[in-house]
């Protein structure tokens, strides 16, 4: 029913929790499809801030997923599981996994498939789905990111960041950002961001009120979180809406609530991993609608910071925790011939 699937398949296992050292090459028996499931040959996995999480003990899988690293995948449809219709051997896809994807094989439930869009290599292809998927949902379905709005994306740097600011913008909103220096500021705003502001010099509350006319922004994405959540808070405009997704300073704060009252803003967040396939299906099908002809078309694409080999994944999380990049880190996986 499809090609050749392998017995055994190389991957990269978490040892222990701890530091990248902990990640480790391994062999293990290469995964069958089940019912609604296709089997992905991967050629490419990109590289997040929750497999780093993961490593370090602080982000488990969900029930039922591979406990190996890894949320998205770029590959060949290899195998199908009963059921399935939507593809077929051999098609070139990108997926979001629930884990998984640091390896040559991994398991995906249909709905949560896409076709590599038009132009895109598999290592773009790769950088695609926890990132699109993420910003989809928080920004434009929690968010409710209008035409005309205003935005505030933290961490515009980020493999997120970048994702959001082009996305705001080809949907027609006024787009600030904040990054960690002057070079990565330049590369946001090459990236279509109005104003990115240097948060160890600039202070965005400042910036914001005035390039608004005292108004503030309309939508926040914050992945931040601990003391830029009332400072953001400071920063919107009546019947805002403040999205969170991570916490690089901390999940808990103090917080002035009075001006949630006296601007009717909406505080939310969300997570992804967890939520189930049909969930993941809807939002996969928005995007293709709705973003993979803007990909097709070049107005979005996936910036690519860095590339490593598979048995390099702890070089590739070295990278991440520094902070040094600016967008996405992409491990690519060799196939036998």
């Amino acid at each position: 029913m499809g090609i050749a699937r392998p017995d055994s398949m190389r991957c990269i296992e978490i040892s222990q929790p701890g530091g990248p050292e902990v990640l480790r090459p391994a062999t293990r028996e290469a995964p069958v499809p089940g019912p609604g499931e296709v089997l992905v040959e991967v050629h490419a996995a990109g590289v997040n801030r929750p497999d780093v999480l993961q490593r370090m003990g602080q982000y488990d899988p969900p029930k039922g997923a591979s406990d190996l690293p890894g949320l998205e995948i770029a590959g060949r449809v290899v195998a199908l599981g009963e059921g399935v219709t939507d593809w077929a051997t051999g098609d070139t896809v990108c997926a979001l996994v629930a884990g998984g994807g640091y390896a040559q094989y991994c398991v995906v439930p249909a709905p949560q498939v896409l076709p590599v869009p038009k132009g895109l290599s598999m290592v773009e292809a790769a950088a695609l789905p926890e990132t699109f998927f993420t910003v989809w949902t928080n920004v434009f379905e929690r968010g409710a990111l209008q035409k005309g709005e205003r935005f505030l994306v933290h961490g515009g740097s980020s493999g997120i960041g970048t994702t959001a600011i082009q996305l705001a913008k080809a949907f027609g909103a006024t787009v600030f950002t904040t990054a960690g220096s002057p070079e990565k500021c330049q590369a946001c705003e090459r990236l279509g961001a109005d104003r990115a502001i240097d948060y160890k010099t600039e202070d965005f509350v400042a910036i914001v009120k005035e390039a608004t006319g005292g108004r503030g922004v309309d939508v926040v994405l914050d992945m931040v979180g601990g003391d830029y959540v009332q400072r953001s808070i400071e920063a919107m405009a009546p019947d805002g809406r403040h999205v969170s997704i991570a916490f690089l300073r901390g999940p808990k704060t103090t917080l002035n609530l009075m001006p949630v009252m006296l601007k009717r803003l909406t505080l939310t967040g969300s997570t992804l991993r967890a939520r189930s396939v049909e969930e993941k299906g809807r939002i996969a099908g928005e995007l293709r609608a709705k973003v993979w002809p803007l990909i097709a078309a070049g107005t979005v694409k996936p910036l690519i910071h860095a590339t490593f080999p598979l048995e390099q994944a702890a070089e590739a999380h070295r990278l991440m925790e520094s902070s040094a990049h600016v967008g996405k880190i992409v491990l690519t996986v060799e196939q036998p011939l």
